[in-house]
């Protein structure tokens, strides 16, 4: 009994040393990848970069004033306002319809199921630039289809420049930004449905359970962690977007509609230190959503 005690417990220390050895190379490139860009936006952060800085002179040591700079800047509290509520509204609208095709598409027989499979597949690989400037076309004053067809509906929209305000801009960008979020958030979603217990739901729908009350207590409890892990992804994606804004205020009027990222590019190039601890208080607002799902996690650990 001694002797298999004895010889189970390499096999024990094996099992505990190997998922540590497994992480330890992606850890490592991670940190190599990841190490210096974020090193050099802190160490710039606490400086201030002046004119005689871009023939050779060294930046000066500023100390936490851009930070006290960022912070009580009125425009700067504008723009991640703006920023959170814009990343919210389109995380949650991408649930919302994600969830929906994901149930959509188990329900419905195999033939539908991969139309809209491949129907979706076709709107995630097409590229980020394409995506923009076809809905900028179907968005257009003057030829948009859009405007057309609310026209033919009833509603005078002839000549209605969606991108002459800024509500108008940030509704065309959460129109793209949904329509190319969707697809991940269903295939994710879908995933985890499929393993859900039939035999389970089938008891449930005996005993008397509403569709509601079958999707509210099983459903949703199983797919939980999926949902969590691609609402925290869509959260992030949204908070970071740039790409959508840039190109849409590139094609309309100067206006303020900044968000985060357009913020920090177009004022970066000026000032490095001001891009840098934007950069950062980017960097702190992801952490900190980051957080409640690694908080969540642990407190749903078996202990």
């Amino acid at each position: 009994m001694t002797m298999a005690v004895a010889a189970a417990r390499p096999v024990r220390a094996r099992h505990r040393v190997a998922p540590y050895a497994l992480i330890v190379p992606a850890a490592v490139m991670l940190a190599i990848a990841m190490g210096y860009p974020v090193g050099w936006l802190v160490w710039a952060s606490f400086m201030h970069f002046t004119l005689a800085t871009q023939f050779g002179a060294p930046p000066e040591f500023a100390g936490f004033a851009n930070y006290v700079r960022v912070f009580t800047d009125p425009a700067v509290w504008s723009v991640i306002g703006r920023s959170l509520a814009f990343c919210l509204v389109n995380a949650v609208v991408t649930m919302l319809i994600g969830i929906g095709v994901a149930l959509l598409m188990k329900a419905v027989n195999t033939g539908v199921r991969l139309v809209l499979q491949v129907t979706m597949l076709l709107a995630w690989a097409m590229p980020v630039v394409a995506s923009v400037t076809v809905w900028s076309w179907l968005f257009d004053w003057r030829r948009g289809v859009v405007n057309y067809l609310l026209t033919s509906a009833g509603l005078d929209m002839t000549n209605y420049q969606w991108l002459g305000t800024r509500l108008g801009l940030y509704f065309v960008a959460t129109v793209i930004i949904v329509w190319m979020s969707v697809p991940f958030v269903a295939f994710s979603v879908y995933a985890g449905l499929t393993q859900v217990s039939e035999d389970v739901m089938e008891a449930a729908q005996i005993d008397g359970a509403s569709a509601v009350r079958r999707f509210t207590a099983i459903v949703l409890p199983l797919v939980r962690p999926v949902l969590m892990i691609v609402g925290l992804l869509q959260i992030i994606w949204d908070l970071r977007v740039f790409t959508q804004i840039k190109m849409l205020q590139d094609q309309s009027r100067p206006l303020d509609s900044d968000l985060l990222g357009t913020y920090i590019f177009n004022n970066g190039f000026g000032n490095f230190s001001l891009g840098a601890t934007l950069s950062i208080v980017v960097l702190l607002v992801t952490i900190v959503f980051s957080a409640v799902y690694v908080v969540q996690i642990i407190k749903d650990e078996p202990s």
